[in-house]
């Protein structure tokens, strides 16, 4: 049979080329210009096709469907994404305001099928965006954030190996580009968001780790909606056996998972990605998750190690107004970490001093219906509270306004932020201080 079709495919190539003698000039000179024209209307072609092709889902990956195609069974798809900020931050001690611009996001996807059930994504992202100074410690990189190989059977069961989002929290789950606002990530990260890198003395990187994770969803049939799960075994924080340097010496690996349940219309997303709106365009979402993560052994020092457990609640409410009156979004979450490590650890230079306490967020979205020259407004609001056990507590009110182009593919936000979360950080030791500051920032993000 294959020959059959490599003949097939032999003759049509023939004729095609013989096609081509007869239809042009012979001259080569005048089919050398055919030829580069018929390639420039190609390319012409294939980026006015670029829109919809690009459309993203989830953190930024397309679409299920082909873009280059191989064959009915392979194909590839290519997609980048790229977002900035310019801020300006109160100056207590000076009594003006400094001048910033943040690289905050530089990323380049791929995704592929080379088989029905066999699939793959990567996409790599700018580490310490900003560090390009002689002096800057560490340097802006490039990391390959996500390597993943997947076998997808259908929708109740599925299993993605490698370097991943870990399934704990929808913020992170919808990763930078599929948020509500520009500057999500405010309540205290996983081990896995908190850690600056892979390997030894890390825990992974942007919310990303190596492990394997299976996911599907399913009818429960009880009652109304979809029940969604994600889990694995990930490496979790790995520590520096022969030098005796931080607390996992004995190669513990973390555990990690998350239950969601959508209570009216399903969220239809890549694997167990999240988004934190649909800007309307998935009706009325009524969605509540829980998610957990445990490693023993996972914070601390050597001298002064602890297990780590954390447990996060969130939820999504979207619902659209009647009569074409906008769309109303509010995004809930509320996390409780567990890792009692003495705070003697914070003089050990190996400490894994990960955030021990509580914290919650809420935002609230009206986009409005009208259209503003080529977008649309939606104006927000936002509160942060962050209560370490042995820390000092930090707050933060954000109100703002995002212009929403295209979806998470083009938008600007302008925004404000009072509070001491940017100048206490995530340093939780007992003897932290920070001024309450006023932030301006002005952000936009751009992907295909």
């Amino acid at each position: 049979m294959r020959s059959a079709i490599r003949k097939m495919q032999d003759v049509s190539g023939k004729r095609a080329r013989k096609h081509l003698v007869v239809q042009f000039d012979p001259n080569r000179k005048a089919r050398n210009f055919y030829v580069r024209a018929a390639r420039l209307a190609l390319a012409a072609g294939f980026l006015s096709f670029l829109p919809e092709a690009f459309a993203m889902n989830g953190l930024g990956h397309p679409e299920i469907k082909p873009k280059w195609a191989i064959d009915d069974s392979r194909w590839i798809t290519l997609g980048a994404g790229f977002r900035g900020s310019g801020v300006w931050v109160e100056n207590p001690s000076a009594d003006n305001f400094k001048t910033l611009f943040s690289i905050d996001n530089a990323r380049v996807f791929l995704n592929g099928q080379i088989h029905k059930y066999i699939k793959f994504e990567s996409y790599t992202d700018c580490t310490f965006c900003n560090n390009t100074d002689p002096g800057d410690n560490p340097k802006m990189s490039y990391t390959v954030l996500a390597a993943i190989g997947k076998v997808e059977f259908n929708r109740y069961i599925n299993v993605w190996g490698g370097r991943m989002q870990i399934p704990t929290e929808r913020g992170e789950l919808a990763g930078p580009f599929h948020q509500a606002t520009h500057d999500p990530f405010k309540t205290p990260s996983f081990p896995q968001g908190f850690s600056t890198k892979f390997g030894s003395g890390g825990a992974g990187r942007y919310g990303h780790d190596e492990g394997v994770t299976f996911w599907g969803n399913l009818e429960p049939g009880f009652v109304r909606g979809t029940l969604g799960y994600a889990g694995g075994i990930y490496r979790g924080l790995q520590s520096s056996t022969p030098m005796r340097m931080g607390p996992n010496q004995e190669n513990s690996v973390s555990f990690a998972g998350r239950l969601t349940y959508n209570f009216l219309n399903p969220e239809i997303n890549p694997g167990f990605y999240t988004r934190s709106t649909y800007f309307g365009k998935a009706g009325d979402i009524l969605a509540a998750a829980v998610g957990t993560s445990y490693q023993k052994d996972g914070a601390g020092s050597f001298a002064h190690p602890s297990d780590f457990l954390g447990l996060v609640g969130d939820i999504l409410l979207e619902k659209v107004l009647p009569r074409n009156t906008g769309v109303v979004t509010v995004n809930g979450e509320y996390k409780k970490f567990y890792a009692n490590y003495s705070p003697l650890a914070f003089a050990n230079p190996d400490c894994f001093c990960i955030f021990d306490g509580q914290s919650w967020t809420v935002t609230g979205l009206y986009l409005i219906p009208a259209h503003i020259g080529i977008g649309q407004l939606q104006p927000y609001g936002r509160f942060t509270s962050i209560q370490p056990d042995h820390s000092s507590k930090r707050e933060e009110v954000e109100a703002g306004v995002n212009y929403i182009i295209n979806g998470f593919n083009a938008r600007i936000s302008a925004y404000y932020q009072h509070g001491d979360l940017r100048t206490k950080g995530t340093n939780y030791a007992p003897d932290v201080v920070g001024d309450k500051v006023d932030v301006f920032k002005l952000s936009f993000q751009l992907q295909m």
